[in-house]
């Protein structure tokens, strides 16, 4: 074992040499191992292994202040800085939880939780950067969280010593995921109740239950969509989208979702910038970073509510899998903004028209 930790290492080093602006989960990827056994290398470095009940850890957050969250999958990366306070969980098999603030704003599946390290980043002239990172049973990445400058690192220090535990490395037997299923083929769908049942809809939460209802992939779900519901857009409208959004001051709603955290961001965006193929809102407070080459399908997706029609942006990858969903800010009980409807509108209308 120790052998093979060793020639890993070597591996690691070499590549960090020829390719030093490679990020850990690329790195991970090209070594053949998991993000977590990665990182785990630095243990008696500068990377310590916690564990405990990762409920209580995630409430002992607030003791660093104002940090950043991150949340990403293959796709997009969702920055957010904010202050850990309002954090719920709930009873079931579930294991669900919640954080609601205006800066840090999370839905949790603590099932999904396995793995946590904190981790010291030595970045030289740009000082030290403190974290902590959480990973699933597959050694994937679920949710991270860093110091910024006007973190209290003595917060970071406490949580390290509340929960040390035998640092050992990670080890992952399986890093491969079981295959989502196959898609019931839609003769077997009664698709007219579902539609039905879609058009009644009374929060945009019960959307969600209403796919699982009828066994239904997302996109899947959306191709079978009541007539005027759903709209297929340009693989690109996210930048026309956000523009608008930022030109017009229209807040906005951005969701990305790891195995095991929904993170969101609730506000204005205002500066985009393309930077090879990545796609990135770079605000004060939220950082979005869209792998705009993965996008293979986008779509105007309306929703009805109590409070009237809910529209959203939702980008999806070859496989069908969600990357990104944006809707405007909105709380329950109010109406959907003037202008995003608008926005979406406008975009689905051009769409038509080239059709």
């Amino acid at each position: 074992m120790e052998n093979q930790t060793s020639h890993l290492r070597a591996r690691l080093k070499e590549l960090i040499n020829e390719e030093p602006k490679l990020r850990a989960r690329d790195r991970a990827e090209r070594l053949g191992v998991s993000e977590a056994e990665l990182l785990s290398l630095g243990l008696g470095e500068d990377v310590i292994r916690l564990d405990g009940d990762f409920k209580d850890m995630l409430k002992d957050i607030k003791q660093m202040g104002y940090v950043m969250a991150l949340t990403r999958n293959d796709h997009v990366v969702h920055e957010r800085k904010g202050v850990y306070h309002n954090i719920t969980f709930y009873d079931g098999p579930h294991n669900m939880g919640v954080a609601v603030n205006e800066g840090i704003d999370l839905r949790l599946f603590m099932n999904e939780w396995k793995y946590c390290l904190a981790v010291i980043m030595r970045r030289g002239k740009g000082g030290d950067l403190h974290g902590l990172q959480f990973f699933d049973a597959y050694g994937a990445a679920v949710h991270k969280i860093y110091a910024t400058p006007k973190s209290r690192l003595e917060g970071w220090a406490y949580i390290t010593e509340k929960y040390w535990t035998k640092q050992e490395a990670v080890v992952v037997a399986d890093r491969e995921r079981p295959l989502p299923a196959a898609e019931r083929p839609d003769e077997e769908i009664s698709v007219g109740t579902f539609q039905a049942e879609w058009r009644n809809l009374q929060d945009t939460h019960h959307f969600f239950g209403l796919v699982r209802k009828y066994k239904l992939s997302r996109t899947q779900a959306l191709r079978l969509a009541p007539e005027g519901m759903v709209t297929p857009v340009d693989r690109l409208a996210v930048e026309r989208v956000l523009t608008a959004a930022a030109e017009d001051a229209v807040p906005i709603m951005c969701f990305v979702h790891s195995k095991g955290c929904i993170q969101i961001h609730s506000g204005l965006v205002k500066h985009l910038k393309w930077m090879g193929k990545w796609f990135n809102v770079l605000d004060p407070a939220f950082n979005l970073h869209l792998d705009t080459e993965a996008i293979h399908q986008v779509f105007v997706v309306r929703k009805p509510t109590s409070d009237g029609t809910v529209t959203s942006l939702e980008l999806f990858d070859e496989r069908g899998e969600m990357i990104t969903y944006f809707f405007g800010a909105r709380k329950p009980g109010n109406p959907e903004l003037p202008g995003w409807t608008s926005i979406l509108e406008d975009l689905a209308q051009s769409a038509a028209l080239t059709v």
